[in-house]
This record gives C-alpha cells, sequence and structure tokens, in this order.
C-alpha cells in the first residue's frame, strides 16, 4: 500500500456483527506485510476492516468509517502515533485503541496507557493473543455501564462524558485516570493492591515496577483531594495497598 491510500474490506461472515451492526476495524501501520496479515486476520472473523498506511490517512478514516475499535501502529508516517493516539482519544474516548509496536520500553507502554491507549501489544505477536486483545476491548465498549456520574467530597464525575469538577470548577483527568478512578469508585471500601490495579486498569498481569501505580494515584490526589499531602479519599494501606474511601 502507498502513502496515504486507505482500503476497505468487508465480510460474508457474520460473526464480528453486533445488534446487526458490523463490527469495523481501523488498522493504521504502513508495513505492507503487517497490513496483510492484520487485513486477513479480522476479515476472517468476520469483521469490516479498513486499512490506512500513514498518521494523517488513518485519522481522516477515524472521521470518517467511525470505526469500533483501532489497531495502532506507533512508527507511522506524517502523524506519530502516539500524537493519533492522543488525538483519536479525545474526539472519541469511547473507541478502543491497541497499540501494536515493536517498541517495547516500559516508559513507552506507560506513556500510550497514559494517552488513553487501552492496550500494547508487542511485536512480534501472536495473531491469537491480538484477536484476543481486541475482542475484549470491545466486550468491554459494549459492556452496560450501570455508573454514569458520581459525587464524593466536592467532586462530581461523569464517567460517560469523561468530565470532571471540583467545587464546581472543571477539572482535566486522562482517559486513563478516569479508568483509574472508576476502579476505585466501583470498588469503594475495598484494599486494592498494586499488581491487582495494574492488572485490571493496566491490563498487565506482569509488570517490573509498581511506582507506575504511585505516580498515577499521586496525580489523581493532587487533583481531587483537598490536601494531596494527607489525602482523605484515595488512602494508602501501608503493605497492601490502596483504598478509596468516599
Amino acid at each position: 500500500m502507498l502513502q496515504g491510500e486507505m482500503t476497505t474490506t468487508g465480510s460474508d461472515n457474520t460473526e464480528g456483527q453486533s445488534g446487526g451492526a458490523r463490527t469495523h476495524i481501523l488498522v493504521v501501520e504502513d508495513d505492507p506485510r503487517m497490513q496483510k496479515v492484520l487485513q486477513r486476520m479480522f476479515h476472517e472473523q468476520g469483521y469490516t476492516v479498513t486499512v490506512c498506511g500513514d498518521g494523517q490517512t488513518g485519522l481522516d478514516a477515524f472521521h470518517t468509517v467511525k470505526p469500533s475499535a483501532v489497531v495502532l501502529d506507533l512508527l507511522l508516517p506524517n502523524i506519530f502515533g502516539r500524537d493519533l493516539c492522543k488525538t483519536m482519544k479525545a474526539e472519541q474516548p469511547e473507541i478502543p485503541v491497541i497499540v501494536v509496536s515493536a517498541i517495547s520500553e516500559v516508559a513507552d507502554k506507560v506513556l500510550l496507557l497514559e494517552l488513553g491507549a487501552d492496550d500494547y501489544v508487542t511485536k512480534p505477536f501472536s495473531p491469537r493473543e491480538l484477536m484476543a486483545r481486541v475482542q475484549a476491548a470491545l466486550r468491554r465498549r459494549h459492556k452496560p455501564t450501570a455508573m454514569v456520574t458520581y459525587k464524593f467530597g466536592e467532586c462530581e464525575v461523569d464517567f460517560a462524558r469523561m468530565s470532571a469538577r471540583r467545587a464546581g470548577m472543571p477539572i482535566t483527568l486522562t482517559a486513563h485516570e478516569f479508568k483509574l478512578l472508576k476502579y476505585f469508585v466501583e470498588n469503594a471500601e475495598r484494599v486494592l493492591s498494586r499488581e491487582e490495579l495494574l492488572n485490571e486498569v493496566w491490563g498487565y498481569n506482569s509488570y517490573p515496577t509498581t511506582r507506575t501505580v504511585d505516580n498515577q494515584i499521586l496525580k489523581l490526589r493532587q487533583k481531587l483531594e483537598p490536601n494531596s499531602t494527607e489525602p482523605r479519599y484515595l488512602q494508602t494501606i501501608y503493605g497492601a495497598g490502596y483504598k478509596f474511601v468516599p
């Protein structure tokens, strides 16, 4: 595929459909060989697939095809994958973005998750693993959300619109901060270990450091707590983890 080109394929298979609407996967990847692998894999599972070879074409397709999920490479022409991920999640935070890249450094994974990426798969990868990650992200998207707005102290959070206010003033939370806060709220009063948070919120079964959790909670405290040095809501349970007390 030449840079700037976009191709879309569909399937007569009924798999990959939900409520009569076909699930549409947007693949943004500049490697022609990987394009063919991903296009064939999703097509065989019954998904409609749009493949783009550069960042700008991928962003244009994101606006026009309104995908159900995005599979995104990091090293792209025109618009870097990091910037594309940030833009997509800012515009449509409910659409899952799964990053596929040869870059495996922990810092890069953490950065992508903080920018809003829903998952991260390192090349080379098993097609079965990637398919499982995409399908899990789609299930999470379509799972009914019982909790839409939540109030505690001076804070009011609208998880559906991904907006938050404190003492009546808007505050800015990243997509990942919303995700972490939502998990705390859904598990209020329960002690959550760093390992559980990494697994359930970050999506990792194993991780080289738990400082990732500590740093993210520190940021939440600075935005939500009356006094971040003496947290009232996001409490540290020494030797065990953290607990949200509304």
